[in-house]
């Protein structure tokens, strides 16, 4: 490793998809993988040791769920507030609530696990340069949403409709959240207001069809 790599923080849950995108990254002039991490919460403690130790990472490439632990997005935010480096997701996810969660959360670029290597080499130098770096699904999926009137639920709406898609009831939600059950309830008359419909069967089909919520 020179001076002059990128040095990568590789986070994802599962142990052959590291194997694969290290094998990848390496093969990269100019790029290492200075360590891994399996969930969000060891990626923050990557993060912190790293900084305190004098040699920071460039970039992280996160996954966005991974199994009970912390998720990427929480992650993200986390890294950010530390004033770590850039985090370029890296996920098979592509609903506009994943989207929201992680760019809200101050990602520096999101990617498809599909992307070709090239498309992954050339998004995690521009994010490690400061640079933002959206895979170009994402970006006509962004881009359509500005020219075309769009579904805009509130983040505790896509809160309660992620939930509600869990199978979990009014009273559970509000437990889950720290609210009233009544005040879960008048989110869902706007919920359903807002997508068209006057149940929470066709209000959670009818998000997985618009790329709201995952199918």
């Amino acid at each position: 490793m020179t001076e002059q790599d990128i040095r990568i923080l590789l986070v994802d849950d599962h142990p052959v998809v590291r194997a694969g995108l290290r094998a990848m990254l390496e093969d990269f002039q100019g790029m290492k993988v200075a360590a891994e991490a399996a969930d969000g919460a060891a990626a923050v403690e990557q993060v912190r040791r790293q900084a305190a130790l004098g040699t920071p990472f460039d970039l992280v490439l996160m996954d966005l769920q991974m199994g009970s632990g912390m998720d990427g997005a929480a992650a993200t935010r986390e890294i950010r507030n530390l004033g770590g480096p850039p985090v370029l997701i890296l996920t098979t996810y592509d609903t506009d609530s994943d989207i929201q969660a992680a760019i809200g959360a101050g990602a520096a670029g999101y990617l498809l696990k599909d992307a070709d290597p090239e498309e992954i080499r050339l998004a995690a130098t521009a994010a490690a340069a400061g640079r933002s770096a959206l895979a170009p699904r994402i970006a006509e999926r962004l881009m359509g949403r500005l020219r075309r009137p769009a579904v805009e639920l509130s983040a505790r709406e896509l809160e309660i409709l992620q939930l509600l898609a869990t199978g979990l009831g009014n009273r559970a939600i509000a437990r889950q959240l720290f609210i009233s059950e009544a005040t879960v309830k008048t989110h869902l008359v706007h919920i359903y207001g807002k997508l068209g419909v006057d149940n929470r069967t066709a209000a959670i089909a009818e998000a997985q069809r618009r790329r709201i919520l995952r199918g």
